[in-house]
C-alpha cells in the first residue's frame, strides 16, 4: 500500500502548517484558549475557508476529502498549533454521528456543519459510562407529538460553542447493550436542557449537559429508533483517529524545541545535549515517536475499512501507543528542559497538557489494551 499523501493532502498541508505559523501563534492561542467563548469566530470562519472542515468528508457528503489521510493531514497540522476551535467535536464527531445515523431528511444538516455556519457537538458520554460506547442511562420515551429526553452528558469537547447538540439516548435495550440506541438532534436553546462549562488543563472547554423533560419533535430521531450503535462507533472511531493525529503533531513541536534547547543550553561550559545521559533519553523518545506515527498510519488506512474487527484493533492499537508514548514526551520534555519545562511562560508546558489530555479522551490506553484483548476475542 502507498502511503505517500497526494499532492492535494501536501498542498493542504502546506497551506494550513503556513497558516497556522503566521496567523496562530502561541499568543494568539492562549488569547483565544483565555477568552469568555473559548474560541475565536473569526478563526474558525478562516479554517472554515481554507477548507479545514471540507477536508473531513468527502464531496457525497459536501466535502472535498474524507479519508483516513485527510483527517490525519488536518489533525496533525492542528497540533502542532494546538488549535483550541471546536473542529474535532462539531465537523468530525457530530457530523459523522449524524452521516451514519441519518436519512436524508438530516443529512441536509452537513452542509451548515462543514461551512462553518452551524457548530454541532456529539453528546454521547456520561458521568458514569467511563469510557464504554454502550453504557447509556439517559432516556429518551415517546411523547404524543414527539420525544420527552431525561438524563445528564458529560466531558463534551467545547460543548459551550455548540448551537446544535447530538444527543444520544436509550430508547430500548439494557445499560450496555448497543441494541437500543438512538441519537437525536437537540437544539442547544431547546426548554429543558442546561449547559456547564469547565476549563480543562490544556486549555480547552468542555461542557456537562442536563437533559429535565426535554421534548423533541417526531423528526428528532436520527435514523432509525434504536440502531445508533454503528454509528456513535463511527464517530468515535474517527475522532480516536483525529485525537492520535493530533498527538503527532503535538509531539513533533514538543519533540523539535526539546532538541534545540539541548543544543543551547550549557553546563560546564558545554552544551547539555553533549552528555550521553541525555543524549541516550532523546533517542528513545525519538524511536518511540516513530512507532506511534506508523500505528497512527496505520490506524489512518484502516477507518475506512468494511471489515469492523480489522479496523477498530488498528484504531486501539493507534490509541494505545500514542497515550503511552504521549505521556513520555510530555514527561521526557519538561525534564530535559528542567523547571522552565513547568512554567506557563513556555510553550512546551501547554504541548506537554494536550498530550496528557489527548491520553484521557475517547479511552485512555488501558481502556484500549482491554478494547483490543476483547475485539481479539471475537
Amino acid at each position: 500500500m502507498n502511503f505517500q499523501h497526494t499532492e492535494d493532502r501536501r498542498m493542504l498541508a502546506d497551506t494550513l502548517n503556513r497558516y497556522i505559523s503566521q496567523q496562530y501563534d502561541f499568543e494568539t492561542r492562549t488569547s483565544i484558549a483565555k477568552s469568555a467563548e473559548g474560541y475565536s469566530r473569526r478563526q474558525w470562519a478562516q479554517f472554515a475557508e481554507l477548507g479545514v472542515l471540507g477536508a473531513l468528508f468527502n464531496e457525497a457528503q459536501g466535502g472535498f476529502g474524507g479519508s483516513g489521510f485527510d483527517i490525519a493531514v488536518v489533525f496533525e497540522c492542528l497540533g502542532r498549533g494546538l488549535v483550541v476551535e471546536p473542529i474535532l467535536g462539531s465537523a468530525l464527531l457530530a457530523a459523522t454521528a449524524i452521516h451514519y445515523a441519518a436519512d436524508e431528511r438530516h443529512e441536509a444538516m452537513l452542509p451548515g456543519i462543514l461551512d462553518g455556519s452551524t457548530i454541532a457537538a456529539l453528546a454521547h458520554g456520561e458521568p458514569e459510562s467511563g469510557y464504554s460506547l454502550t453504557y447509556v442511562t439517559t432516556r429518551a420515551h415517546r411523547a404524543v407529538d414527539g420525544w420527552v429526553l431525561n438524563g445528564c452528558k458529560a466531558n463534551i469537547a467545547q460543548g459551550q460553542a455548540a448551537s446544535t447538540f447530538v444527543v444520544s439516548a436509550r430508547t430500548g435495550g439494557t445499560n450496555g447493550e448497543a441494541e437500543g440506541l438512538s441519537l437525536f438532534v437537540v437544539p442547544a436553546l431547546t426548554p429543558g436542557l442546561s449547559l456547564r462549562q469547565h476549563a480543562s488543563i490544556d486549555g480547552g472547554r468542555i461542557a456537562d449537559l442536563e437533559l429535565d423533560m426535554v421534548c423533541l419533535p417526531s423528526d428528532a430521531l436520527l435514523g432509525k429508533e434504536g440502531k445508533a450503535a454503528e454509528a456513535i462507533e463511527r464517530a468515535v472511531g474517527r475522532g480516536v483517529l483525529a485525537l492520535c493525529a493530533e498527538a503527532i503533531g503535538a509531539m513533533d513541536v514538543a519533540r523539535d524545541s526539546t532538541l534545540e534547547y539541548l543544543k543551547t543550553r550549557k553546563q560546564f561550559g558545554v552544551p547539555i545535549g553533549s552528555f550521553q545521559a541525555l543524549q541516550h533519553r532523546m533517542a528513545t523518545m525519538l524511536i518511540e515517536i516513530e512507532q506511534a506515527r506508523s500505528a497512527m498510519v496505520n490506524a489512518s488506512a484502516a477507518v475506512d475499512g468494511s471489515d469492523r474487527l480489522a479496523r477498530e484493533k488498528a484504531l486501539s492499537t493507534a490509541k494505545y501507543l500514542i497515550g503511552n508514548v504521549g505521556t513520555l514526551v510530555a514527561e521526557e520534555c519538561v525534564q530535559m528542559h528542567g523547571a522552565i519545562g513547568m512554567t506557563s511562560e513556555l510553550p512546551l508546558s501547554h504541548y506537554a497538557k494536550r498530550l496528557l489530555m489527548i491520553e484521557h479522551q475517547l479511552g485512555d490506553a488501558a481502556f484500549h489494551l482491554q478494547r483490543f484483548i476483547s475485539l481479539d476475542k471475537e
